[in-house]
């Protein structure tokens, strides 16, 4: 996924790393979240439910790389607890204070893709970067 941001990549980077500020944009607009534990740092890990209706998803991972212009982590729901992702993001500075962000997740199977799509978690990237534009905008980040 590739998406462009009226931000520098000191703002999208502290977005995905500062816990309060991640649990405020992460998802879709209809789940809340909350931050069980996190160490955004090399080595470090996290853990995050989102939930909706008085259900509750539970998401973790680990920081295999973090670093100003790119953060390599695992991403595992772990209401399928076999399907780890390993997400590289990239912050690119584009000038005039934007930034290209593109993440690629890699899975072990195109059925793991397909069934990684089936959820809905494009929609829920969507709403949430939307919802991370808006802080950009009101200067919470």
């Amino acid at each position: 996924m590739t998406r462009d941001f009226a931000a520098r990549p000191e703002q999208l980077f502290r977005a995905h790393t500062d816990p309060v500020l991640f649990a405020r944009w992460v998802g879709p607009d209809d789940m809340a979240t909350r931050i069980d534990h996190w160490d955004a740092s090399t080595g470090g890990s996290w853990r995050y439910v989102s939930a909706r209706d008085g259900t509750e998803y539970w998401f973790r991972g680990c920081f295999h790389d973090v670093r100003p212009d790119r953060i390599v982590q695992t991403f595992t729901f772990e209401g399928e607890p076999d399907g780890v992702a390993l997400e590289t993001l990239w912050f690119e500075d584009l000038g005039d204070g934007r930034t290209r962000l593109r993440t690629q997740s890699l899975v072990d199977s195109f059925e793991g893709r397909d069934a990684w799509l089936r959820t809905g978690m494009e929609v829920g990237v969507n709403e949430g970067y939307a919802k991370l534009e808006g802080m950009i905008i009101d200067g919470a980040v």
